[in-house]
């Protein structure tokens, strides 16, 4: 059985757009290439040729595999979420309990988690810690540096 991938409107139009970058942009520049490589003559000693070819191998990899997860993409509906706990798309304050710090983290899916933007994966060991919570409660999340204690402050959407 395959896996499904859960993904916010954003996130899915993100994978969208690749998709269609690779096919509408880069195939026809790669082919361009060959084409181009291919009227300089002698294949076999012709390294823009082989060049162009092995990018169009990576190329295609890379298309193959946005494909397939795009047919395995699915839509979070967060109209349906539970707003008391913490859950995936829910934006969770949290206070460190050994030094008073306050973080500020949205749960997202792993193909979408952005430390730069405070996206956090469900899948990590924060986001783990902190899925099902509500607030008030202390989630306790193993680190390579030991257990820390969070206490959730507050979770919106």
């Amino acid at each position: 059985m395959s896996k499904i991938n859960y993904f916010t409107k954003e996130g899915l139009q993100k994978l969208k757009d690749e998709v269609e970058f690779l096919e509408r942009v880069e195939r026809p520049r790669i082919s361009r290439q060959i084409g181009e490589a291919i009227e300089l003559g002698d294949l076999s000693e012709n390294a823009e040729y082989h060049a162009s070819k092995e990018e169009q191998g990576l190329m295609e990899a890379r298309l193959s595999k946005l494909k397939n997860e795009l047919s395995k993409a699915r839509l979070i509906d967060d109209s349906k979420l539970d707003l008391t706990k913490a859950l995936i798309l829910s934006i969770v304050t949290i206070k460190n309990l050994k030094n008073g710090m306050e973080l500020v983290y949205t749960l997202v899916a792993e193909k979408e988690a952005d430390l730069k933007n405070k996206k956090i994966s469900i899948g990590s060991p924060i986001g783990k810690g902190l899925l099902g919570k509500s607030v008030g409660d202390i989630a306790k999340v193993l680190t390579p540096g030991g257990v820390m204690e969070f206490e959730i402050i507050n979770i919106t959407r």
